[in-house]
């Protein structure tokens, strides 16, 4: 991806499947969903959106959520087209079914 005459970057730390109250859900597709909502947070909180978007590195404790994990990316993305990594790595705590990490550009 390229990217021309970006006045703003914004790095978003991996984000993990834990709700405000600290609770994680058992299956894949809700934490997906958790970890995405986090992400969208954090966007909202730099005054920036989804569009924003230019990389996204998605760590899976586990091939076999690969599909899973593109389902859920592709609902939380829409159309929009990002440079993206999916990783298999062990992840902090095992718990945790992925973990996202962000970068924004406006």
């Amino acid at each position: 991806m390229r990217l021309d005459g970006a006045r703003a970057l914004l790095f978003v730390s991996g984000q993990i499947p834990v709700g405000a109250d600290g609770t994680v859900a058992g299956d894949f597709p809700a934490q997906a969903r958790q970890a995405w909502a986090n992400v969208f947070a954090q966007l909202r909180a730099a005054e920036m959106g989804p569009d924003d978007l230019v990389k996204v590195t998605i760590f899976l404790s586990d091939r076999r959520f690969a599909e899973e994990n593109r389902k859920a990316r592709e609902a939380a993305l829409g159309g929009r087209r990002v440079a993206l990594t999916v990783i298999i790595a062990g992840i902090f705590d095992p718990a945790w079914l992925l973990e996202i990490e962000a970068v924004a550009a406006r």
